[in-house]
């Protein structure tokens, strides 16, 4: 008998959301050349006031579990940053009135980076990049319990939701053995989603990290030619792209490695994996293996990942082996 986690499932939903809208608010405020000078300060801002309010809210919801996010307050507790430090407090401050030491601690909440028996992994902004050029980002949110994802929310303030054909911006949520449902970001009822139910390699759609740095793109074009796939890949950043998956609008997603030594940290799959299986699909890394939550930060077990909607798995690990891909 499945435990139910409907109360974790219920504050991760509603703390990625305010996370998002957080997000959101700053997102609106980068100007349209701000990658272009290199100024990163608006996802800094974004990225610490998200992990704030979750940690927060995990805090205190379930007091003495370990959450293993991706930031720490060291950064703003710098003397010359006291005005990123700031940005930061007024942005949090829309949501919960805090004094700015009370937010760092917030923030240090997240410091966690053993395994434990129950523990919840966080990236307050998954695809930096993406964010600052307007384009796609998550929020990402899992419990892990006896190494297993259980419970998973996954905020993307960006993305057409388009298994319900509603407006762009969705927030998808899931806990094991319940199945996985699409949320409109700004609240309301849920709606079950399920992975696509294309059979035919050929006619599968492929996604893709936009930043050649995370996957190998060369690898991805050679196992989509030997699948037969004629469809260009699309190419978009964070864990939207598990959302993409789970929603049925693509049938694979590769994470190739791109060099011998990298190991994935655990927030950026842990949320979207479990709602792609939950959808029905199918995730594992490149040699067929369950991605494995017991390492601490890092998926130390695992070599890249591999996300599909189950029906072509084992195919795209075939053409992964025959491709070469390691």
């Amino acid at each position: 008998m499945p435990i139910n986690f409907h109360r974790e499932l219920a504050v991760a939903v509603d703390a990625v959301r305010e996370a998002a809208a957080l997000c959101q608010a700053v997102q609106r405020q980068v100007a349209p050349d701000g990658l272009e000078k290199k100024d990163r300060s608006p996802v800094t801002v974004a990225d610490f006031g998200s992990q704030a309010l979750i940690c927060r809210a995990i805090r205190e919801a379930f007091p003495h579990d370990p959450i293993v996010a991706e930031e720490d307050s060291d950064e703003l507790r710098q003397p010359e940053n006291a005005g990123l430090a700031g940005r930061v407090a007024g942005h949090v401050r829309r949501n919960r009135q805090a004094e700015l030491g009370e937010i760092l601690d917030w923030i240090d909440f997240g410091g966690a980076s053993d395994y434990s028996e129950r523990f919840w992994t966080l990236d307050p902004i998954d695809g930096t990049k993406g964010f600052l050029r307007g384009e796609q980002y998550a929020v990402a949110l899992a419990l892990i319990v006896g190494g297993q994802v259980q419970v998973a929310a996954l905020a993307c303030p960006n993305l057409a939701a388009y298994a319900a054909h509603e407006s762009v911006g969705c927030l998808v949520a899931a806990v094991r053995e319940q199945g996985t449902t699409l949320f409109p970001l700004a609240g309301g009822d849920g709606a079950p989603l399920h992975v696509s139910s294309v059979r035919e390699a050929t006619l599968a759609r492929m996604c893709e990290s936009v930043e050649s740095g995370h996957s190998q793109h060369d690898d991805a074009a050679n196992v989509s030619g030997r699948l037969g796939i004629t469809s260009p890949p699309e190419r978009l950043d964070s864990q939207a792209k598990y959302a993409v998956v789970a929603q049925g609008a693509a049938e694979i997603y590769l994470r190739l490695p791109t060099r011998a030594d990298y190991r994935e940290k655990i927030w950026d799959h842990a949320a979207g994996a479990l709602l792609v299986e939950e959808a029905g699909g199918r995730v594992t890394d490149i040699a067929g293996r369950r991605l494995e939550f017991r390492h601490g930060s890092e998926l130390t077990n695992n070599r890249g990942v591999v996300a599909t909607n189950g029906w072509l798995h084992d195919e795209v690990l075939k053409a992964l082996t025959a491709c070469a891909v390691r």
